[in-house]
């Protein structure tokens, strides 16, 4: 798939992303705009799956380390096919297979359940572990956040992975700067975070992670890379990416947006639209 295409992919898994968060009048949609390219990636370049069959044994695994990002993966979901678009309809509601916070048991090509923060990477070693252990070629891509950085199970689990050369582990660090409290780096900083991941071990790369070429590079080196060692890729993204009034919020973690704002957001996001 060619990097404009790719580019289409990431505007439509936005545009899913604001209607869901119009049917609640909230949601992290800084994050899913942020992260929205990185999941275009993911999905149309990087991995491989079925989208009829989201548990089909040799697909790549991709795990949800943060569980308050659920609406951007419903809304990748829902691109790549794996749930159907009329149902972002129901997102938040009662009986609905899109809670507010993702959860394995409702959502097909929900993995995890992510809503304890700083668990994803130790799950992915496990995973990636076991497909080891039954000789599959499947990868396990792990999405966490910079704020993740401040756990202590997400080096424990870092250290794991490099002991048990888990070269079949990709992880994916969403580096947006920002946390409930304020920004990751003034919070708890992990800078230098490239050279953290290098000395437990992994093979790092830190890319912009709103550029679809860069990304795609980015995957494929983690992917191509010889080494029997982990990989990660640092993707340093901006909130509300593709609508530049909501880019602009002092306040970023959990975006305010007013009832007539939503409209505006996608009035926002078509005009900035990619062009073939």
């Amino acid at each position: 798939m060619s990097n404009i295409d790719l580019a289409k992919r990431a505007y439509n898994i936005r545009r899913h992303a604001i209607r869901m968060g119009a049917v609640q009048g909230q949601g992290y949609i800084g994050q899913a705009l942020g992260v929205a390219d990185v999941l275009a990636v993911s999905y149309f370049h990087a991995m491989r799956y079925e989208a009829n069959d989201p548990r089909w044994e040799d697909r790549d695994r991709f795990l949800l380390s943060i569980g308050h990002y659920a609406i951007a993966l419903y809304a990748a979901l829902i691109e790549a096919g794996i749930l159907p678009e009329d149902e972002l309809e129901t997102y938040g509601t009662d009986g609905s297979r899109l809670p507010m916070s993702g959860m394995a048991a409702y959502t097909p090509g929900m993995e995890i359940t992510g809503g304890s923060l700083g668990h994803g990477l130790g799950i992915g070693v496990g995973m990636a572990l076991g497909l080891k252990r039954k000789a599959s070629d499947a990868r396990v891509f792990t999405l966490l956040s910079d704020g993740e950085l401040g756990e202590g199970a997400t080096w424990e689990a870092a250290l794991s992975a490099a002991h048990h050369r888990l070269d079949n582990l990709i992880g994916v660090v969403d580096f947006n700067n920002q946390q409930a409290d304020g920004p990751s780096t003034e919070m708890l900083s992990a800078e230098p975070v490239a050279d953290k991941w290098a000395a437990f071990g992994w093979h790092v790369q830190r890319v912009d992670g709103n550029d679809i070429a860069a990304l795609v590079n980015a995957f494929d080196a983690a992917r191509q890379h010889p080494g029997e060692r982990p990989r990660v890729i640092v993707c340093d993204t901006r909130m509300c990416k593709g609508v530049p009034f909501l880019e602009t919020r002092e306040v970023t973690h959990f975006v305010r947006v007013a009832p007539e704002e939503w409209d505006k957001a996608l009035e926002a996001l078509d005009a900035g639209r990619p062009q073939s």
